[in-house]
């Protein structure tokens, strides 16, 4: 991938700033390692809560010593809470909305910029050499972190707001404001949710063909017009529009209709679709001159790396993956029902149970769950799941349609069982299984016949081979996307002119 020359004197230089939770801290990452590639000194900022976990899980040094690639951290504003398992989601949410980080990291901007005018300005205990930092030029935030939209305007520099999620996602969250005037959001009562009415199809949102209500994020589909979640997205309407650009974890051939649209709006006109991130940074590796950056882990749990070698002993294609994310939590029927029809499936499946999996105590299987996995089966607390995805005995996944998983499936060319959980996971199923071609989906009331039925069809049936070649067409696009002149690389490199221009 071609490097794009960007000042030297002084260095640009990006400060970055992830939602505080997995599924946002990884691409927002990975995006900071191809902006560093690109020339820029990156600070990235954690939450003080989520820092401890990267130095637990990733070891005690392994965020020192990255040149130009500093952390640093900023409180949550929540009171303190287990280290082995996600924050509350809309509590996070609520925090943001009340702008408790942002006095903090007003303050850490000043701190930054001062230190770049003071060759004696004193380090944190987070960073490695930033005391000599060249001036902050631009933030690239998550599109879910808004206060640093008000920061951006006190120190008048650029906000690039960075999407984690699907553009055809980002488009039905823009819509929340004219959903509200059509009186489809909030619902009117809890009837809504049995009586068909979800069943109504939106024709008009640009780009997206007859999509259902149903199929819309789970945060806008409530019957509490005080909910956290409904207003935190609905200011986020309002808010984000004052961004300078917008970027896209996603690819042009993807999702070309809807980026399309997106392109051509008022409210959002620099869009920048780059990605799969992973496959962009898979070329930066081929480079001799890599950065140590690379190096630097994702993983907010420790990942065991015994399940690889597991792997090698299977045959190409025989192996499910199976992994609901890092949010999403089963109840312990739920936990059995999914255990009993992946073991009377007989089919070869690595699943990832992590701590937190199931709701209020450990994951407890019966014995005869036990009995019937003995060679067939492999458990792991957490696992680098790109490399899982890549591996050539994974034949499918079993998954929430988070959208790193959606995405990092796709660029492995795997197809998927789907039982999306909430937020943006309805949307990103529907896609999977109407639009791309590449999934199927598991009654959100999962019961033990269906799950194996379903399993047993992807992986051995007439459906999981058109899927599974289904698959591997969009795998050879995204490969595409992110090699040279590709839709992906060429939109990095125009992101990178943007923001330096």
């Amino acid at each position: 991938m071609a490097c794009i020359e960007v000042a030297s004197n002084p260095k640009p230089h990006a400060v970055f700033v992830p939602y505080p939770a997995q599924g946002h801290i990884k691409p927002m990452l990975q995006l900071a390692k191809l902006f560093h590639h690109k020339g820029f000194h990156i600070t990235f900022v954690n939450t003080e809560f989520n820092h401890y976990r990267f130095l637990k899980s990733l070891g005690p040094d392994s965020l020192n010593g990255f040149p130009d690639f500093n952390f640093e951290t900023i409180p949550d504003g929540l009171p303190p809470s287990d280290f082995e398992v996600t924050q509350d989601i809309p509590s996070l949410c609520d925090s943001i909305r009340k702008n408790l980080s942002l006095p903090p990291f007003l303050d850490l901007l000043a701190k930054l910029n001062g230190s770049a005018s003071s060759s004696s300005s004193s380090s944190s205990s987070n960073n490695n050499n930033n005391n000599n930092n060249p001036p902050v030029t631009c933030i690239v935030s998550d599109r879910l972190m808004l206060f640093t939209i008000g920061a951006g305007e006190e120190f008048g520099i650029p906000v690039v707001m960075f999407i984690t999620i699907a553009a055809s996602v980002f488009m039905t969250y823009s819509q929340l404001p004219a959903l509200v005037k059509k009186g489809l959001a909030p619902l009117k009562d809890e009837a809504c949710l049995i009586n068909g009415f979800l069943d109504k199809v939106i024709d008009w949102i640009p780009g997206i063909k007859d999509i259902r209500l149903r199929d819309i994020s789970t945060s806008l589909l409530t019957t509490n017009p005080e909910d956290i979640m409904f207003n935190f997205m609905l200011e986020a309407c309002h808010t984000l529009p004052k961004a300078s650009a917008f970027v896209i974890h996603s690819f042009y051939e993807l999702e070309p209709e809807v980026l399309d649209a997106l392109s051509s709006s008022t409210e959002t006109p620099n869009i920048y679709a780059v990605g799969p991130l992973q496959l962009l940074l898979n070329h930066i590796s081929q480079d001799s001159s890599s950065s140590s950056s690379n190096q630097i882990g994702y993983s907010l749990w420790k990942e065991e790396t015994e399940c690889l070698k597991w792997l090698d002993s299977k045959p190409p294609n025989s192996v499910l993956y199976v992994n609901f994310g890092s949010i999403t939590v089963l109840t312990p029927q739920q936990l059995v029902e999914f255990g009993l029809g992946l073991a009377n499936s007989k089919q070869t499946f690595l699943w990832v149970i992590r701590p937190d999996l199931v709701i209020g105590g450990e994951a407890v299987l019966p014995r005869e769950f036990e009995d019937q996995i003995k060679e067939k089966g492999f458990i792991a607390s957490w696992c680098p799941q790109e490399q899982v995805l890549n591996h050539p005995s994974i034949g499918g996944f079993l998954t929430h349609c988070g959208w790193n998983s959606t995405i990092e499936s796709l660029s492995a060319g795997v197809p998927m069982l789907c039982w999306p959980f909430f937020a943006d996971q309805p949307t990103n199923c529907r896609f999977i299984c109407k639009e791309w071609g590449v999934g199927m989906e598991i009654d959100n009331d999962v019961k033990r016949d269906g799950v194996e039925k379903l399993v047993r069809e992807l992986m051995e049936g007439e459906r999981g081979k058109e899927m599974k070649s289904k698959a591997l067409e969009w795998k050879k696009l995204a490969q595409e996307a992110c090699g040279q002149n590709g839709s992906s690389a060429v939109n990095l490199d125009n992101l990178v002119k943007h923001v330096c221009s």
